[in-house]
């Protein structure tokens, strides 16, 4: 059973950042991709940002290029959301999700149905 723990979330002021990790453990995982989604209150799951692990390709939602940074390591089976500038709007549970098949093209690892295993989620709460 492949497990997936998300951390780093917390509280912090509209402008400031945060980065979340999250850790795959359990057995040996040899997955495609891994993305952060993220859901807030009344609203629908929606995707975040996504990177394979066998190249650097990765995606962003639109509305978030450039204020957040999807990164991994492979050597500590993890992968990392650096948000910045964040706004009350980010304010989630983010998810983190793994995905076993492999795409040829990336955008494909935006859409949740790709991905086979989730995390619980970390609170990240945005103050304004």
């Amino acid at each position: 059973q492949v497990q997936l723990v998300e951390s780093g979330g917390g509280l912090v002021q509209a402008g400031g950042s945060l980065n979340v990790s999250c850790l795959t453990s359990g057995r040996t995982f040899d997955g495609a991709a891994m993305g952060w989604f993220r859901q807030a209150p009344g609203k629908e799951r929606e995707f975040v940002a996504a990177i394979r692990w066998s190249d650097p390709s990765t995606a962003y939602a639109d509305s978030l290029k450039g204020r957040f940074t999807i990164s991994r390591d492979n050597a500590k089976n993890s992968v990392y959301l650096q948000m910045n500038s964040l706004k009350p709007e980010d304010t989630a549970v983010y998810y983190c999700a793994a995905a076993k098949t492999y795409y040829s093209v990336t955008y494909a690892y935006t859409a949740a149905k790709n991905y086979d295993y989730w995390g619980q989620g970390t609170q990240v709460t945005v103050s304004s």
